[in-house]
Protein backbone atom coordinates (compact mmCIF):
# COMPACT_ATOMS: atom_id res chain seq x y z
CA UNK A 1 0.00 0.00 0.00
CA UNK A 2 1.39 3.47 -0.84
CA UNK A 3 2.51 5.75 1.96
CA UNK A 4 -0.14 8.08 3.38
CA UNK A 5 0.84 11.73 2.90
CA UNK A 6 -2.00 13.19 5.02
CA UNK A 7 -4.80 11.69 7.11
CA UNK A 8 -7.82 13.51 8.46
CA UNK A 9 -11.39 14.59 7.73
CA UNK A 10 -12.94 16.37 4.79
CA UNK A 11 -15.63 18.75 6.04
CA UNK A 12 -18.53 19.45 3.64
CA UNK A 13 -21.10 21.63 5.42
CA UNK A 14 -22.22 19.59 8.43
CA UNK A 15 -20.95 16.38 6.81
CA UNK A 16 -17.45 15.18 7.66
CA UNK A 17 -15.82 11.96 6.52
CA UNK A 18 -12.31 10.51 6.91
CA UNK A 19 -9.91 10.56 3.95
CA UNK A 20 -6.26 9.91 3.16
CA UNK A 21 -4.00 11.60 0.64
CA UNK A 22 -1.54 9.70 -1.52
CA UNK A 23 1.00 11.28 -3.83
CA UNK A 24 -0.36 11.25 -7.40
CA UNK A 25 2.92 11.79 -9.24
CA UNK A 26 6.62 12.37 -8.86
CA UNK A 27 9.30 13.22 -11.41
CA UNK A 28 11.46 10.32 -12.55
CA UNK A 29 15.08 11.22 -13.14
CA UNK A 30 18.55 9.69 -13.11
CA UNK A 31 20.19 9.99 -9.69
CA UNK A 32 23.95 10.34 -9.46
CA UNK A 33 26.06 9.78 -6.34
CA UNK A 34 28.90 12.09 -5.36
CA UNK A 35 32.20 10.16 -5.49
CA UNK A 36 35.82 10.88 -4.61
CA UNK A 37 37.55 10.97 -8.00
CA UNK A 38 40.69 9.37 -6.52
CA UNK A 39 39.18 6.01 -5.47
CA UNK A 40 35.45 6.37 -6.48
CA UNK A 41 34.29 5.96 -2.88
CA UNK A 42 31.00 7.55 -1.77
CA UNK A 43 31.13 11.08 -0.36
CA UNK A 44 29.08 11.46 2.81
CA UNK A 45 27.36 14.61 3.96
CA UNK A 46 28.76 15.90 7.23
CA UNK A 47 26.87 18.29 9.56
CA UNK A 48 29.44 20.79 10.76
CA UNK A 49 29.43 23.30 13.62
CA UNK A 50 31.07 26.54 12.48
CA UNK A 51 31.52 27.81 16.05
CA UNK A 52 33.31 24.73 17.44
CA UNK A 53 34.96 23.87 14.11
CA UNK A 54 33.97 20.20 14.27
CA UNK A 55 31.30 17.82 12.95
CA UNK A 56 28.16 17.16 15.04
CA UNK A 57 25.64 14.29 15.19
CA UNK A 58 22.15 14.76 13.79
CA UNK A 59 20.74 14.13 17.30
CA UNK A 60 22.46 17.34 18.46
CA UNK A 61 20.76 19.50 15.82
CA UNK A 62 17.68 21.66 16.52
CA UNK A 63 15.60 24.01 14.38
CA UNK A 64 16.25 27.72 14.74
CA UNK A 65 14.71 30.84 13.20
CA UNK A 66 17.11 33.75 12.71
CA UNK A 67 15.73 36.93 14.28
CA UNK A 68 18.93 38.94 13.87
CA UNK A 69 22.49 38.42 12.77
CA UNK A 70 23.70 35.46 14.83
CA UNK A 71 20.52 35.45 16.95
CA UNK A 72 18.08 32.54 16.78
CA UNK A 73 14.84 31.33 18.35
CA UNK A 74 14.88 27.54 18.79
CA UNK A 75 11.61 25.80 17.87
CA UNK A 76 10.89 22.18 18.85
CA UNK A 77 8.80 19.75 16.79
CA UNK A 78 6.37 19.25 19.68
CA UNK A 79 5.84 23.01 19.86
CA UNK A 80 4.98 23.12 16.16
CA UNK A 81 2.41 20.33 16.67
CA UNK A 82 0.79 22.24 19.53
CA UNK A 83 0.22 25.39 17.47
CA UNK A 84 -0.97 23.59 14.30
CA UNK A 85 -4.34 24.98 13.05
CA UNK A 86 -7.50 22.83 12.92
CA UNK A 87 -6.86 22.31 9.20
CA UNK A 88 -4.00 19.97 10.17
CA UNK A 89 -6.62 17.29 10.82
CA UNK A 90 -9.75 18.61 9.08
CA UNK A 91 -9.86 19.77 5.47
CA UNK A 92 -12.42 22.58 5.42
CA UNK A 93 -14.36 23.29 2.21
CA UNK A 94 -14.48 27.08 1.71
CA UNK A 95 -16.36 27.40 -1.58
CA UNK A 96 -17.08 25.81 -4.95
CA UNK A 97 -15.92 27.09 -8.33
CA UNK A 98 -16.63 26.26 -11.95
CA UNK A 99 -14.49 23.47 -13.38
CA UNK A 100 -12.32 25.80 -15.47
CA UNK A 101 -12.26 28.79 -13.10
CA UNK A 102 -8.78 28.28 -11.62
CA UNK A 103 -5.80 29.14 -13.81
CA UNK A 104 -3.39 26.14 -14.01
CA UNK A 105 -0.51 28.48 -13.08
CA UNK A 106 -1.68 28.14 -9.46
CA UNK A 107 -1.33 24.31 -9.44
CA UNK A 108 1.55 23.04 -7.31
CA UNK A 109 1.35 19.31 -6.41
CA UNK A 110 -1.26 16.60 -7.02
CA UNK A 111 -2.65 13.94 -4.67
CA UNK A 112 -5.19 11.15 -4.80
CA UNK A 113 -7.96 11.52 -2.20
CA UNK A 114 -8.92 8.08 -0.89
CA UNK A 115 -11.87 7.38 1.44
CA UNK A 116 -11.65 5.26 4.52
CA UNK A 117 -13.47 2.07 3.51
CA UNK A 118 -15.72 2.14 6.58
CA UNK A 119 -17.19 5.52 5.59
CA UNK A 120 -17.44 5.56 1.78
CA UNK A 121 -21.00 6.84 1.16
CA UNK A 122 -20.30 10.55 1.95
CA UNK A 123 -17.22 10.36 -0.31
CA UNK A 124 -19.27 8.95 -3.20
CA UNK A 125 -22.04 11.53 -2.63
CA UNK A 126 -19.56 14.43 -2.55
CA UNK A 127 -17.89 13.23 -5.75
CA UNK A 128 -21.24 12.80 -7.53
CA UNK A 129 -22.30 16.33 -6.53
CA UNK A 130 -19.10 17.78 -8.01
CA UNK A 131 -19.43 15.72 -11.19
CA UNK A 132 -23.09 16.56 -11.80
CA UNK A 133 -22.65 20.28 -11.16
CA UNK A 134 -19.30 20.42 -13.03
CA UNK A 135 -17.77 22.24 -10.09
CA UNK A 136 -14.58 21.88 -8.05
CA UNK A 137 -14.12 22.49 -4.33
CA UNK A 138 -11.71 24.98 -2.76
CA UNK A 139 -10.52 24.03 0.72
CA UNK A 140 -7.86 24.76 3.34
CA UNK A 141 -5.59 22.14 4.87
CA UNK A 142 -2.31 22.15 6.80
CA UNK A 143 0.42 19.78 5.69
CA UNK A 144 4.24 19.78 5.75
CA UNK A 145 4.44 22.72 8.16
CA UNK A 146 2.30 25.08 6.08
CA UNK A 147 -1.37 25.76 5.42
CA UNK A 148 -2.42 25.18 1.83
CA UNK A 149 -5.29 26.35 -0.30
CA UNK A 150 -6.29 23.28 -2.33
CA UNK A 151 -8.58 22.42 -5.21
CA UNK A 152 -10.50 19.12 -5.13
CA UNK A 153 -11.96 17.82 -8.36
CA UNK A 154 -13.62 14.63 -9.56
CA UNK A 155 -11.68 12.31 -11.85
CA UNK A 156 -12.29 8.86 -13.26
CA UNK A 157 -12.72 6.60 -10.24
CA UNK A 158 -12.08 9.10 -7.45
CA UNK A 159 -11.16 12.57 -6.26
CA UNK A 160 -7.96 14.45 -7.02
CA UNK A 161 -6.51 17.22 -4.86
CA UNK A 162 -4.13 19.92 -6.08
CA UNK A 163 -2.29 22.21 -3.69
CA UNK A 164 -2.33 25.78 -5.00
CA UNK A 165 0.25 28.53 -4.86
CA UNK A 166 -0.70 31.71 -3.03
CA UNK A 167 -0.80 34.85 -5.22
CA UNK A 168 2.35 36.27 -3.58
CA UNK A 169 4.22 33.08 -4.53
CA UNK A 170 3.74 33.69 -8.24
CA UNK A 171 6.74 35.50 -9.72
CA UNK A 172 4.83 38.12 -11.66
CA UNK A 173 8.02 40.09 -12.23
CA UNK A 174 9.21 37.22 -14.45
CA UNK A 175 6.12 37.37 -16.64
CA UNK A 176 6.91 38.01 -20.29
CA UNK A 177 4.87 40.51 -22.26
CA UNK A 178 3.72 39.63 -25.76
CA UNK A 179 5.41 41.86 -28.36
CA UNK A 180 3.22 44.26 -30.32
CA UNK A 181 3.98 43.03 -33.81
CA UNK A 182 1.88 43.28 -36.95
CA UNK A 183 1.04 40.29 -39.09
CA UNK A 184 -1.12 39.82 -42.15
CA UNK A 185 -4.48 38.06 -42.29
CA UNK A 186 -2.90 35.48 -44.60
CA UNK A 187 -0.14 34.73 -42.08
CA UNK A 188 -2.71 34.34 -39.30
CA UNK A 189 -4.82 31.98 -41.42
CA UNK A 190 -1.77 29.87 -42.27
CA UNK A 191 -0.79 29.72 -38.58
CA UNK A 192 -4.35 28.64 -37.65
CA UNK A 193 -4.23 25.97 -40.37
CA UNK A 194 -1.00 24.62 -38.86
CA UNK A 195 -2.66 24.54 -35.40
CA UNK A 196 -5.64 22.62 -36.77
CA UNK A 197 -3.31 20.24 -38.63
CA UNK A 198 -1.49 19.40 -35.38
CA UNK A 199 -4.63 19.22 -33.22
CA UNK A 200 -5.46 15.83 -31.69
CA UNK A 201 -6.48 14.17 -28.41
CA UNK A 202 -4.02 14.35 -25.52
CA UNK A 203 -2.50 10.90 -25.07
CA UNK A 204 0.09 10.98 -22.25
CA UNK A 205 1.48 7.55 -23.17
CA UNK A 206 2.83 9.00 -26.44
CA UNK A 207 5.30 11.21 -24.59
CA UNK A 208 8.52 10.16 -22.89
CA UNK A 209 11.65 11.70 -21.40
CA UNK A 210 14.24 11.53 -24.19
CA UNK A 211 16.92 13.08 -21.97
CA UNK A 212 16.54 10.36 -19.33
CA UNK A 213 16.64 7.66 -22.01
CA UNK A 214 19.82 9.18 -23.44
CA UNK A 215 21.46 9.23 -19.99
CA UNK A 216 20.49 5.58 -19.42
CA UNK A 217 21.98 4.68 -22.80
CA UNK A 218 25.15 6.65 -21.97
CA UNK A 219 25.57 4.73 -18.71
CA UNK A 220 24.99 1.38 -20.41
CA UNK A 221 27.48 2.16 -23.20
CA UNK A 222 30.15 3.30 -20.74
CA UNK A 223 29.54 0.21 -18.60
CA UNK A 224 30.09 -2.03 -21.65
CA UNK A 225 33.05 -0.02 -22.93
CA UNK A 226 31.18 0.96 -26.09
CA UNK A 227 31.42 4.16 -28.10
CA UNK A 228 29.09 6.86 -26.80
CA UNK A 229 26.19 7.75 -29.09
CA UNK A 230 26.13 11.52 -29.43
CA UNK A 231 23.06 13.59 -30.31
CA UNK A 232 23.29 16.23 -33.02
CA UNK A 233 21.75 19.50 -31.93
CA UNK A 234 19.60 21.45 -34.44
CA UNK A 235 20.67 24.82 -35.72
CA UNK A 236 17.83 27.27 -35.29
CA UNK A 237 18.16 30.32 -37.50
CA UNK A 238 15.94 33.42 -37.13
CA UNK A 239 12.83 33.28 -39.34
CA UNK A 240 13.06 35.77 -42.19
CA UNK A 241 10.02 34.83 -44.30
CA UNK A 242 7.25 33.83 -41.88
CA UNK A 243 4.86 32.79 -44.64
CA UNK A 244 7.40 30.48 -46.24
CA UNK A 245 8.32 29.00 -42.83
CA UNK A 246 4.64 28.30 -42.08
CA UNK A 247 4.13 26.60 -45.44
CA UNK A 248 7.18 24.38 -44.92
CA UNK A 249 6.05 23.60 -41.35
CA UNK A 250 2.60 22.57 -42.56
CA UNK A 251 4.12 20.35 -45.24
CA UNK A 252 6.50 18.64 -42.79
CA UNK A 253 4.11 18.26 -39.83
CA UNK A 254 2.39 14.86 -39.41
CA UNK A 255 -1.40 15.21 -39.31
CA UNK A 256 -2.94 14.23 -35.98
CA UNK A 257 -5.60 11.52 -36.02
CA UNK A 258 -8.87 12.32 -34.21
CA UNK A 259 -9.96 10.23 -31.25
CA UNK A 260 -12.24 7.28 -32.05
CA UNK A 261 -14.70 8.34 -29.37
CA UNK A 262 -14.76 12.11 -29.61
CA UNK A 263 -12.31 14.59 -31.17
CA UNK A 264 -12.77 16.95 -28.24
CA UNK A 265 -12.61 14.44 -25.43
CA UNK A 266 -10.19 15.59 -22.75
CA UNK A 267 -7.85 13.23 -20.98
CA UNK A 268 -8.72 12.68 -17.34
CA UNK A 269 -6.35 11.46 -14.68
CA UNK A 270 -7.25 8.09 -13.21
Amino acid sequence: MPATVWKGYLSFGLVSFPVRLFSAARPETIHFHMLHNKDLSRIKEVWYCAEENKPVDRSDIVKGYETGKGEYVVVEEEELKKIAPPTATTMEILQFVAGDDVDPIFFESSYYVAPEEAVSKPYALFMAALSDTKHNAIAKMAMHNREHIVLIRPAEGGLLLHTLYYPDELHKANKAQAPKSKYSAQELQMAKTLVEHLTGPFEPSKFHDTYRENVERLIEQKQKGQKITTVKQPRNAPVIDIMEALKRSLKAAPEQKPSRTSPRKKHKAA
